[in-house]
């Protein structure tokens, strides 16, 4: 019973402060010799137990905001998972990046037709923006994904890289079967037993999220001390996609309210890349695993540069 209750104060202790073992975590995995190596076989399996505990942390009187809210809600997820790919994929092929950097092209569409994080309602949180709002359209979002990504892989990379319809399947099976087995833990558990334990299931989170950012930045060391400049410069566009496409979009969204346009920003700018690897079995050419690794910076240092703005959106409540 001892280490049981050391257990659960630890996983405790991790939830509260997973925002800055999370952070660590990106540079544990390059400064760290071996460790990217030893936890990237495990990748796969992190992302779908991350996926599971946060569709186990989904309150389920969220959902009923689809009904009471639904066209924002509808509205927001066109724009992330339809109108958002088919403006940055245009984006990207005028600049020609599918002749010229064909491996970068690549990763940025899986990025761009991508869900968006499961986190995000966690940093809506941290912000003070609609967490409600982030979840409802998250959910929708993850819901679409097999269905909207399988499609815009087609038409953007051809069946040579990407298979459709096998793809789709892949990606319904990782999100219905962490969904169902979510739900399961739920029932037999019970609502209250799950609220009360909801730091502990964020310590997991934590956990999971740093095997999955510590295997993300295998081979990353490595590339910058070969080529520093060429890494830097990868670095800085997943900084500016990231921004770019949360500052868009809370610009689009902005006559809803300040609140409901940042938080449908959150939801556009941080993109659940690792499920999209996972359905493609993580068979990536080396550039595309290097833009992976490095667009892990302004995910997982996201919520703390983000503090200041959410201080200055608290005081102008």
């Amino acid at each position: 019973m001892f280490v049981i209750n050391i257990m659960a104060a630890t996983l405790s202790a991790l939830g509260r402060h997973g925002t800055i073992v999370v952070a660590l975590s990106i540079f544990a995995g390059m400064l760290l010799p071996g460790l990217a190596p030893a936890l990237k076989p495990w990748l796969g399996e992190t992302i779908v137990i991350l996926l599971t505990l946060a569709f186990l942390r989904v309150d389920p009187a969220a959902l009923r905001l689809l009904a009471r809210r639904p066209a924002l809600v509808v509205l927001a997820t066109g724009w992330v998972m339809m109108l958002t790919p088919l403006l940055l994929a245009g984006l990207f092929r005028a600049a020609r990046l599918d002749t010229a950097m064909p491996d970068l092209y690549f990763i940025l569409i899986l990025q761009i037709c991508a869900p968006s994080l499961m986190s995000s309602p966690a940093m809506a949180a941290l912000i003070g923006v609609d967490v409600a709002l982030t979840l409802a359209t998250l959910l929708l979002c993850t819901a679409l994904t097999p269905f909207t990504a399988s499609m815009f892989t087609h038409v953007l990379l051809g069946n040579a890289l990407v298979e459709p319809l096998n793809f789709g399947l892949k990606l319904f099976l990782i999100v219905a079967g962490a969904a169902l087995v979510a739900a399961v833990i739920r029932r037999l558990a019970g609502n209250d037993r799950i609220e009360r334990e909801r730091q502990a299931i964020d310590g997991l989170s934590v956990i999971g999220m740093f095997i999955f950012a510590a295997a993300a930045m295998d081979g990353v060391a490595a590339h910058f001390m070969a080529a520093p400049a060429f890494v830097l410069g990868i670095t800085a566009l997943t900084f500016v996609l990231t921004l770019g496409m949360m500052a868009v979009t809370t610009l689009v969204f902005w006559p809803a309210g300040r609140h409901r346009a940042f938080a449908i920003g959150i939801l556009a700018g941080n993109r659940n890349m690792g499920l999209m690897l996972t359905a493609v079995g993580f068979a990536v050419p080396d550039l595309a695993w290097l833009y992976f690794g490095l667009a892990q910076f302004p995910i997982y240092l996201m919520p703390m540069l983000l503090k200041p703005l959410a201080r200055r959106f608290a005081e102008n409540r």
